[in-house]
């Protein structure tokens, strides 16, 4: 395959007309400036696209693959091949192989600076209408400076607090410590993944210490260990050590969590939207969905963070049919499809009108991580961070059981994250 070099291919203007719970999008006409597009996307003859996605999305991309191709039926002869790449793996399944990776792809959105970076991306010809479309921040995710690489596909990808409304009010879900208290006297826990980074970011992430990612887009920096300011990174370790030390808290991964949801045992946990059906099905009329609470560090209240993040839909550079490619991709990220993936699959859209929809407002995971969204931040990380900061959290879950002391283990987790 050759790289697209020059593309005269301007992707014609969805016209949104849903509102409320949505209907159906009016048909596109392509207007007379696209005549020279028109004639040649119609001779294109057979069109094959490969396109992947999550495995749990093949049903919606079917569906969303059928309406397309009905759409443009007679304009080419669709040959439209579904396979299974998670987002998280999305970068390094096409860098091994740019020329023989998918015509379209979904990804997580901290992978776009590398996929730009490797000329897998092309700036978004359209660009103007799909910013236009989409939420600010949705944007912003897919985009490297003011140039858009990607199309927005949700919204939804970070964490908040889920509880069960038998044991917890909405006054009771602002602490930690409440939450906790709560927990011991009804023998019960609350978890949280430590051995996960993304999630231990939310005790560092409000505290005036930082990480990021360095402008060589590799490295990291990060003052986790701090020494001085109003909160220390000991400040946030014994808060840590405090809360492991609670018979209530339980830290464990997600399945730990939704096991213990349903057999009763477990009344809060952080996570996600992807567990809003699981956690309504087990809970019914006592699920309950919100911000995380405050966790006391440092003799105050600290407000806990979190990383957010947003899936995207990118079209490869080197794909035969880019002109095609590109409208798939947005046909996939368009405000109809958006809606039907919430509908099916429960994810937050990231087209504005899909997102200000009568279901998804009523959504309380979807709510919650809005309402989560003012103190969260675009993850931007390099690959170092995940797992010293995993090391150190697990340690600080089974309680520093040989007391090793703090600022040590902060520094060696620092000396980690930001190792070239």
């Amino acid at each position: 395959m050759g790289k697209k070099i020059s593309i005269f291919f301007a992707a014609a203007m969805l016209v949104a007309v849903l509102s409320g719970c949505g209907g159906p999008e009016e048909s596109t006409a392509i207007s007379t400036e696209n005549l020279e597009e028109t004639e040649t996307l119609a001779d294109n003859g057979r069109v094959e696209l490969t396109v992947w996605g999550a495995e749990e999305d093949e049903a919606l991309l079917r569906q969303i693959f059928e309406r397309f191709q009905e759409e443009y039926k007679g304009q080419a002869d669709f040959d439209i091949t579904f396979a299974a790449q998670s987002e998280s793996g999305c970068k390094d399944a096409l860098m091994a192989d740019l020329e023989a990776g998918a015509d379209v792809f979904a990804f997580a959105d901290d992978q776009l600076n590398a996929l730009v970076a490797a000329g897998a991306l092309e700036p978004v010809e359209n660009a103007g209408h799909i910013k236009a479309e989409n939420l600010p921040g949705a944007i912003e995710a897919a985009s490297v400076g003011e140039v858009l690489y990607a199309y927005p596909l949700t919204a939804d990808n970070g964490y908040f607090l889920y509880y069960n409304k038998q044991y917890l009010s909405q006054e009771d879900i602002k602490t930690f410590d409440r939450i906790l208290q709560i927990a011991e006297e009804n023998g019960k826990k609350i978890t949280m993944d430590w051995s996960s980074a993304w999630y231990v970011y939310a005790f560092f992430g409000n505290t005036g210490l930082e990480v990021g990612l360095n402008d060589d887009g590799i490295t990291n920096y990060c003052t986790w260990n701090g020494t001085e300011g109003a909160v220390k990174g000991t400040d946030v370790a014994s808060a840590m050590l405090a809360i492991a030390a609670s018979p209530a808290f339980l830290s464990t991964e997600e399945s730990g969590f939704l096991a213990g949801i349903k057999d009763g045992s477990v009344i809060a946990g952080v996570s996600g939207v992807w567990n809003a059906v699981a956690m309504n099905d087990a809970l019914g009329k006592d699920y309950g969905a919100a911000r995380l609470p405050s966790y006391t560090c440092s003799d105050r209240q600290i407000q806990m963070a979190s990383f957010s993040g947003y899936k995207l839909i990118g079209v490869n550079a080197y794909s035969p049919n880019y002109a095609w490619a590109s409208r798939l991709a947005e046909w996939i990220s368009n405000e109809e499809s958006q809606q039907l993936r919430f509908e099916m699959r429960g994810q937050g859209p990231a087209n504005t009108k899909a997102a200000e929809s009568a279901d998804v407002q009523d959504s309380p995971a979807i709510t919650a991580l809005i309402d989560q969204s003012e103190f969260s931040c675009l993850q931007r990380i390099g690959g170092n961070f995940w797992d010293p900061v995993s090391e150190f959290a697990q340690n600080m879950a089974a309680g520093n059981p040989e007391g090793k002391d703090l600022q040590e283990q902060l520094d060696t987790m620092v000396e980690g994250i930001t190792a070239p």
